[in-house]
């Protein structure tokens, strides 16, 4: 598993975050010039090949060459990719190309303001109007060559499938925050296949390029109060006042289990099922209850398990007063007064977009392996709007198991079941 999130770039430093309380949320510069008083920024990620991890020499060359090529958001998922292999004992060339595949999730991946403007800058005219009938000629000179390849949602599988020699099923997914989901049901189709033996799945995001932001203020609910900032996200309490913006990427290592067995895999969990995305539609509206419900419903039939054999549930919890209350009310409507501990890890760095699905699942996973269940931070009051049994304290065993949520603003949900390792 590998990262690149508000709470740091490795696996250890997101385990400190969550086990310490530590939000990575933090204020806005003045000189940012944001529309929002607080984010969640990966700060320790500044884009030089060094973020990348400890890479051969000819791959260091060939990534830092490819830099000017990708948007952050790109970037970001390139070394929490590279960082993964690393992990997983993968190095270029170790195993069979045809069997390796590829499946990452995104955003849309928008063009920054900047990419146009020198382009703009030259084609104003003495009344400093823009004079698009002299663009061909002046303005498209100035654009960077390539520049567009810096932002389509289809490069990170082909970076990191060029990048490491990946000859397998490589594919891209659109789905906003329900994006984990669908990569993660690709790759597992994928291998019980028989197409590949390892599938590198991971997704990732922004909600802080500029016209996102204001996108999100517009249309979605943001938090835009007085708090401290490491307050500002408190998923299904009462206070909540919406979600908080932030950036980040993660990718996990799917093999099949004969596979790693015969290479000597540390094994950190199994993807046991999932239902990857169901979606509901109510008229012109989307049902989240509905969708969340109906994943959930559906993965416990295809278990075949009891609700009191899951150790608990890694909420989407956005933060947001509907959906959090949706999500609250599908997890009752499915599993009735089973109190099931129920965590929610935006609450240390807010909604990642895509992004969040995939190292949400990572901290699930970490979760496992220490028996620990980190708390909802700024959880105090609860919602009784929010009928859930929500982790508030240190010390809460995290179980064998749990189940990963993950919901779009546009009701694709979908619900994943992982079993710790029993090897």
């Amino acid at each position: 598993m590998g990262i690149t999130s508000p709470a740091g770039l490795t696996l250890s430093s997101l385990w400190k975050s969550l086990s310490e309380g530590k939000s990575g949320v933090r204020a806005c510069l003045p000189e940012e010039g944001l529309p929002v008083p607080y984010a969640a920024f990966a700060d320790d990620f500044t884009g030089d090949i060094d973020d990348f991890g400890d890479l051969e020499p000819q791959l260091k060359k060939t990534i830092r060459k490819g830099l000017k090529l990708m948007s952050r958001e790109i970037q970001m998922c390139i070394a929490a990719t590279q960082r993964a292999l690393m992990d997983a004992g993968i190095s270029c060339g170790q195993l069979a190309p045809e069997r390796v595949g590829t499946s990452i999730g995104s955003d849309y991946i928008l063009t920054t303001p900047y990419e146009f403007l020198d382009a703009f800058k030259a084609c104003f005219d003495d009344n400093m109007q823009l004079d698009f009938g002299i663009w061909g000629e002046k303005g498209l000179a100035k654009m960077t060559p390539l520049w567009q390849l810096k932002y389509l949602s289809n490069m990170p599988s082909c970076h990191i499938a060029i990048y490491n020699d990946f000859r397998g099923v490589c594919s891209s997914v659109t789905l906003r925050e329900a994006s984990i989901g669908a990569t993660l049901g690709e790759a597992v189709h994928n291998i019980k296949s028989g197409k590949v033996d390892v599938m590198v799945v991971g997704t990732t995001g922004s909600r802080l390029h500029p016209v996102k932001m204001v996108q999100a203020i517009r249309a979605e609910q943001v938090a835009q109060g007085d708090l401290a900032p490491e307050t500002a996200s408190r998923p299904f309490d009462s206070e909540r006042e919406g979600m908080v913006l932030g950036e980040g990427a993660g990718t996990l290592i799917l093999e099949s289990e004969n596979h790693a067995n015969q290479r000597g895999a540390r094994v950190y969990g199994e993807v046991v099922c999932g239902t990857y995305p169901a979606h509901v539609g109510c008229g012109l509206t989307f049902c989240r209850r509905d969708a969340l419900a109906q994943a959930m419903s559906l993965l416990l039939e295809r278990i075949g398990i009891s609700p009191n054999q899951i150790g608990h549930i890694n909420a989407h919890g956005l933060s947001t007063g509907p959906c959090d209350i949706d999500e609250a009310n599908a997890i009752r409507d499915v599993f009735g007064r089973h109190r099931i501990p129920v965590t929610a890890a935006k609450s240390y760095f807010g909604n990642l977009g895509a992004g969040s699905g995939a190292v949400e699942m990572i901290a699930g996973v970490l979760a496992l392996q220490e028996n620990k269940l980190f708390p909802i931070l700024n959880n105090v009051m609860g919602d009784p709007d929010c009928p859930i049994t929500p982790v508030r304290e240190f010390g809460v065993a995290a179980g064998d198991s749990f189940i990963k949520l993950s919901v779009s603003p546009q009701a694709q949900a979908s619900a994943v079941f992982i079993r710790k390792a029993s090897v």
